[in-house]
């Protein structure tokens, strides 16, 4: 690299710097600016990063590691990455890898020659109802097949343009018979005004007389959490949404981010003002980046509004404003505390707890973080009332909840059922009625059997954060337990021992049922360490990593045991 280059080098990511604050946080967006303009991240550029942040460039290069969309080696102008999660695969995702393959004349993690493309696998794209799904730069392409790989290409070579929205990947929310999306019909600005009119524990009790609890699938008592953060005494204090919505077989939140953003934000301003917060932040995932444009345009005129900045609607004193902070391609970072690690631009592994987030959170102070849905519900409560949310559902689970629903059924998308609804209730209503096993929860949930579909979908019984995906009588449900396995395998941070290695000797064990090599014993020991792997990883994460391997060789043992392998 010639000294001018250099020099305008470190001019750019000074200005980075600038951009994003002179401290440890700013460490991932810079490196993100860093690798979307010249497509990889050198020895020279983590040296100059850490001379400006006073950090080692170790833990520069620590951070870069960690992330799948940072990386060392050099990366085509165009990188196209493959969805290879259970729905995609569901919808032939191997033809199009194969095409892709071909077109190419290189295999995946690999660049062409001339450095144009760089093909690579991603772990979920949140396109599960509209898959196979093909992310390119900042372009998402869905129902992808393999006769369309080549047109994909081409546009690639001619004039590839910024992402333009189109409907198939937008909008995708199914009405049932009897009712229409709750967010269609409700403004969140009356939501703020009515909030805005109220004191801040009348704020939190409002919400805790809903009985709302997170809608991310930990089920934490929302008023709890904001509760326990207006009572720390700290001058600054945070509200985090967790857009990070990696999970396999869940989109509801990219519905949510496209079509009612003013209502996760009002949600949030919401949240700032019963806890005396003064800063938001959007933790968005990677593979959404397709979306910040459109969420930034919002934020603006929010802050033309005077719904953001200073003196928010007229209240004097009251300022907030909301920043949109972008993942860096990690699964873990869905857990709460990885997510703050990443914001502070570490890597995102889990911290231990206690402390919590509410009182020792981003920056060592008191943060709250919810899910996109969470936040959106907030001022729906608020403009229709607790008691409206709360006789809805079951008594330990009120309200209503997004459903993202995929695979084998005549309707897939985005549906608005009660907490408390059975299985067999849901199936009915997207024409699923075959099935013969139901996932709920995404990777990190149960494999539900036919002769279990009564069982209701709630905290008490099957809990979720939105996803449910059908398998009909064909599928192989061996074949569904290797997917989510490679998934864990893949997107395990590795910290703590009983995820780094149970989830891969689970692995070697499906592989070995594939293969007709597993003996009962053998199940036997397969299953003790699932469950010891519940009870002694770090993590959600690690703790859920066995659960849809267990549900699987408990409800359909005689689908895989005593297999003929084809190589006898």
């Amino acid at each position: 690299m010639l000294v001018s280059e250099r020099e305008q080098l470190r001019d750019n990511i000074e200005a980075w710097v600038a951009q994003y604050g002179a401290n440890r946080s700013s460490l991932i967006p810079v490196m993100s600016e860093v690798q979307q303009k010249y497509g990889h991240i050198s020895e020279y550029v983590m040296q100059v990063v850490a001379d400006i942040l006073d950090i080692h460039p170790v833990e520069v290069d620590s951070v870069v590691s960690f992330y799948s969309f940072l990386g060392h080696k050099s990366k085509g102008r165009f990188i196209v990455r493959l969805c290879r999660t259970i729905s995609c695969e569901m919808q032939e995702k191997d033809r199009v890898a194969r095409q892709l393959e071909n077109d190419l004349g290189i295999r995946f993690g690999e660049t062409t020659p001339d450095g144009h493309f760089t093909l690579e696998w991603a772990s979920c794209l949140g396109m599960c109802d509209q898959g196979p799904a093909l992310l390119v730069n900042e372009r998402i392409y869905t129902h992808v097949t393999p006769e369309k790989v080549h047109d994909i290409l081409e546009e690639c070579r001619g004039t590839f343009g910024v992402y333009r929205p189109n409907a198939q990947t937008m909008m995708n929310i199914q009405d049932t018979d009897t009712s229409e999306m709750t967010f269609t019909g409700v403004d969140g600005r009356d939501g703020l005004d009515k909030a805005m009119k109220m004191k801040p524990e009348g704020i939190v009790d409002a919400i805790g007389e809903s009985g709302l609890k997170g809608r991310g699938g930990a089920g934490f008592p929302t008023s709890l959490k904001w509760k326990l953060a207006a009572e720390m005494d700290d001058e600054q204090k945070y509200v985090v949404c967790n857009a990070d919505e990696g999970e396999p077989g869940t989109f509801k939140d990219r519905v949510i981010l496209t079509d009612f953003p003013d209502l996760m934000f009002d949600g949030m301003t919401i949240a700032s003002r019963a806890i005396g917060a003064n800063k938001g932040i959007v933790y968005l995932r990677g593979e959404y980046m397709y979306l910040r444009a459109s969420l930034e345009e919002k934020l603006v005129k929010r802050r033309q509004d005077g719904l953001l900045g200073s003196n928010v609607s007229g209240i004097n004193g009251f300022d907030f404003d909301i920043e949109i902070r972008m993942g860096a391609g990690a699964y873990v970072c869905g857990e709460e505390t990885a997510l703050i690690e990443s914001l502070e631009g570490q890597r995102g592994e889990p911290r231990n707890r206690p402390p919590f987030p509410v009182n020792t959170g981003f920056m060592g102070h008191p943060t709250i973080v919810n899910n996109v849905e969470t936040f959106a519900w907030v001022p729906c409560i608020l403009v229709k009332g607790s008691s409206w949310f709360k006789k809805i559902g079951t008594e330990k689970s009120t309200g209503l909840k997004l459903f993202s629903v995929s695979g084998d059924c005549e309707k897939q998308g985005v549906f608005e059922f009660p907490l408390g609804i059975s299985i067999h209730d849901l199936l009915k209503e997207v024409g699923g009625e075959d099935a013969k096993a139901v996932q709920v929860g995404g990777a990190a949930g149960y494999c539900i059997p036919a002769g279990q579909f009564d069982r209701a979908i709630s905290f008490e019984d099957v809990a979720t954060g939105g996803s449910i995906i059908v398998f009909g009588p064909e599928r192989d449900m061996l074949a569904v337990a290797k997917n989510f396995m490679e998934f864990f395998l893949d997107e395990s941070c590795g910290q703590c021992t009983p995820c780094r290695e149970g989830n891969l000797r689970l692995f070697e064990g499906i592989e070995m049922l594939e293969e007709g090599r597993c003996s009962m014993k053998y199940l036997k020991d397969l299953r003790q360490l699932g469950e010891s792997m519940q009870v002694a990883c770090k993590c959600g994460l690690g703790q859920a990593s066995p659960c849809a391997f267990l549900s699987i060789i408990d409800n359909f043992n005689d689908e895989i045991m005593g297999r003929v392998s084809a190589a006898c």
